[in-house]
């Protein structure tokens, strides 16, 4: 029976659709303790309806990564640690780095397994503070300008955007941007920088004096003190790769 008389188009420009290549940007989970529901607890907490930032998430697809788990551990019930992701508006799609034993069962459990150019692709990440979070390339789109004070209690956040602030952080304020944060102004509060795996983004600040900074889910809390020459003065934020790890590197701004 020849394709035509099968009722499919003859030729391709007849074709009501077209298959192409994608690539989504995705955030990957790494899951470094065997205690699933105190995970799916924190999770909660953190990234809930009730939690700390319950808007830091947008219905992102999520890869399980499982390559911190021993080779001959067992595996635990997936219902709550998924339904968590889900109510933190993460959609848990795939799963990499396995042990063998497990794969099955996740693939029964709705996920599909990460083909290996994802695995390479996407860069392990976890949420902060509860564990490090999010490394993966995405630019920011767009600017947002916010001409007011940053209040204690108040967050802003520039979703797929740089975020330029022309007041003061106040303590207790929060400012995140998937792109870089610029505060023309003194930054006493929280600032994160690149907070969707843009690893490449900045942070800049007239006068560095802040509770937290975080770039790429790396971050460093006022527990430890910044050094004089970029204490209290204009300064940058960036990343840099120290022996295969990601540091914090701060400097001064100079004229």
């Amino acid at each position: 029976m020849s394709a035509k008389s099968k009722g499919q188009p003859s030729s391709q420009g007849n074709l009501r659709f077209e298959i192409k290549s994608a690539q989504l940007p995705l955030v990957a989970l790494m899951i470094k303790s065997d205690g699933w529901d105190a995970l799916a607890d924190d999770l909660c907490r953190q990234y809930g309806v009730s939690g700390e930032s319950p808007d830091f998430f947008d219905h992102d697809p999520v890869v399980l990564d499982f390559s911190a788990q021993a080779r001959d551990a067992k595996l635990a019930d997936t219902g709550k640690l998924l339904s968590a992701l889900r109510s933190c508006h993460l959609v848990p799609v795939a799963f990499r780095g396995e042990p063998a034993a497990w794969t099955s069962t996740l693939l029964k459990s709705g996920l599909v397994q990460a083909p290996q150019e994802l695995v390479k692709a996407a860069k392990s990440a976890v949420p902060a503070p509860v564990a490090q979070a999010v490394l993966r390339e995405v630019p920011g789109l767009a600017t947002m300008v916010i001409d007011k004070p940053v209040r204690s209690g108040q967050k802003i956040y520039a979703r797929g955007a740089d975020l330029v602030v022309l007041a003061m952080v106040n303590q207790g304020g929060e400012v995140v941007a998937d792109g870089n944060i610029h505060v023309y102004a003194p930054l006493r509060g929280k600032a994160m920088a690149g907070a969707r795996g843009n690893a490449s983004a900045r942070i800049f600040s007239l006068c560095l004096e802040p509770e937290l900074i975080s770039i790429a889910g790396v971050y460093r809390t006022s527990e430890n003190p910044l050094p004089a020459d970029v204490a209290g003065k204009p300064a940058q934020v960036r990343l840099a790769s120290e022996d295969g790890q990601e540091k914090l590197l701060i400097e001064p701004l100079k004229n």
